[in-house]
């Protein structure tokens, strides 16, 4: 599983240099990493040495975040047709969650449990135990709430 996860790396690295039109020697130059240090990183050859400010400088040559470098951005970006409708709808959904704020993501993982266990009550199948999930009120969460905080009409109204 670990060399799947390296060649992911190595071939984000490699294929956004591509994607961007850059040499190896133009990222070397606009990042200060050194033009062999990238090429053994990108064939795989020293993948396990990269030092996170190295990492950090070339995603800033390729005007990306760390958030969306391991994100599911690059891979639609490299690779869509990898991705099927789900996944890729998923992945969009992940991608513009780390975007907000943490008060925000709280929050809307708030609402999402209470909507998964709305459809397990309504649809939820006997025995398939990934539609039972724990119940809001014995996680001790105080109500659904919108981005700001406050609590939502219809939990107000007593729902």
């Amino acid at each position: 599983m670990e060399e799947q996860g390296t060649m992911d790396l190595v071939l984000k690295l490699r294929e956004l240099r591509r994607l961007r039109g850059l040499t190896q020697k133009d990222v070397a130059r606009l990042s200060g990493v050194g033009e062999k240090t990238i090429s053994s990183f990108e064939t795989g050859e020293r993948i396990g040495s990269l030092k996170l400010a190295q990492l950090e400088r070339l995603l800033a040559t390729y005007g990306l975040s760390e958030v969306e470098f391991f994100g599911g951005r690059i891979e639609r970006e490299i690779a869509p047709w990898e991705l099927d409708e789900e996944e890729t709808a998923a992945r969009r959904l992940l991608d513009d969650l780390h975007g907000l704020s943490k008060t925000a993501q709280r929050n809307l993982l708030a609402k999402f449990q209470l909507m998964v266990e709305t459809v397990a009550e309504v649809y939820g199948e006997p025995g398939n135990e990934r539609f039972t999930p724990e119940p809001a009120f014995e996680r001790g969460l105080r109500g659904p709430r919108d981005l700001d905080g406050r609590r939502t009409e219809a939990y107000a109204l007593g729902r």
